[in-house]
């Protein structure tokens, strides 16, 4: 079985994703002590996600196939699997249980996932998760030539490059990832104090006001919210998927922005109500207690997370967020170019 040597830019995005989010809670638990990676191990670990991604969507895409949709040929394809990313992992000198160890590793320390996704853009050409790529106008833009013409250009153009009501005129898009930014910074600021009730409930607030700022009406926040920033996406991909004039293309992939960045929407839902939680809290162990998982929730906001413990993250089944919506956005307007 052949497996591609260099994935594309919008695929790595999704396997960086990945490595944060599918690690079992139980991991988690014993992490604390744990010694940091070396510079060598990061690139290691690199080299075997890619390879064991590879191996996913090669098993993927035979799973798919008509002649593979049996229950013994489907659990078939899944052994198969589980053997070949076993024997790949051998192949780099790593155990099954040492390769899912410093993926934990990585995902739990800033400075090791720092060092491990510039690596992976460096060896995919893929940017950085979290980020629109600079085009040639503005940070976060995207040029009109590069928009499908009309209506439907319009509509997402309001997505990724500007809108008249947000703070900064930027797209819906960007707004909801600086403001998902920092309601995962302020949830981070919390947890370092699980001693301190007054600190943990003051970022509580602070999420709060990025994530909607109608239920906290000061903060560090832009003064939008992610919430209605995701909200904008949604609509504005679906206006722009309703145009007689849309694609297909834009048609197919408005649905996997539409339903990634609803999940992002329901995450934020489920966030203010935990903050909300730690804010009524009467002791700095029961906040500390919620902050945990509001930890959890706010970095899924932008990454997503792997609800079928595939491995993967995908825009549906409620796994996506923001950066899956922004790949999507990135294969539809791929799809608009002329030849």
């Amino acid at each position: 079985m052949a497996f591609p040597a260099r994935p594309s830019a919008t695929l790595a995005l999704s396997l960086s994703a990945a490595l944060f989010t599918a690690v079992p809670l139980a991991a988690q638990s014993t992490s604390a002590a744990a010694p940091a990676l070396t510079l060598a191990e990061v690139r290691a670990l690199v080299e075997a996600h890619l390879v064991v991604s590879a191996i996913h969507d090669s098993s993927d895409n035979r799973a798919a196939q008509q002649k593979n949709k049996t229950n013994q040929a489907q659990q078939d394809l899944q052994l198969q699997k589980r053997e070949l990313i076993s024997a790949a992992l051998a192949r780099k000198g790593l155990a099954d249980s040492v390769f899912s160890r410093r993926r934990f590793l990585v995902s739990s320390d800033a400075t090791l996932r720092a060092q491990f996704d510039s690596i992976l853009a460096a060896m995919t050409g893929a940017p950085l998760p979290g980020v629109i790529a600079a085009a040639p106008l503005a940070p976060g833009a995207v040029a009109a030539s590069s928009l499908p013409a009309g209506l439907v250009g319009t509509h997402i153009g309001h997505v990724v490059s500007s809108f008249m009501d947000t703070p900064d005129k930027s797209g819906f898009l960007p707004m909801a990832l600086a403001e998902a930014k920092i309601a995962s910074q302020h949830a981070a600021f919390a947890a370092r104090t699980p001693d301190n009730l007054a600190s943990m409930q003051t970022h509580a607030g602070h999420i709060i006001h990025a994530i909607d700022p109608t239920q906290a009406a000061t903060g560090p926040g832009k003064g939008f919210g992610m919430k209605r920033a995701a909200g904008g996406v949604a609509q504005h991909i679906e206006l722009a998927a309703k145009e007689p004039t849309a694609s297909p293309n834009v048609k197919t992939h408005a649905t996997h922005i539409t339903t990634a960045a609803r999940a992002t929407m329901a995450r934020g839902d489920q966030a203010i109500a935990l903050a909300k939680q730690v804010q009524a809290a009467t002791t700095a162990a029961a906040a500390a207690s919620l902050m945990s998982q509001l930890v959890s929730l706010c970095d899924q906001f932008i990454a997503g997370t792997d609800i079928n413990a595939d491995g993967r993250i995908g825009w549906a089944g409620g796994e996506g967020a923001l950066q899956q919506a922004q790949e999507h956005i990135t294969l539809m307007l791929a799809g608009e170019k002329k030849p």
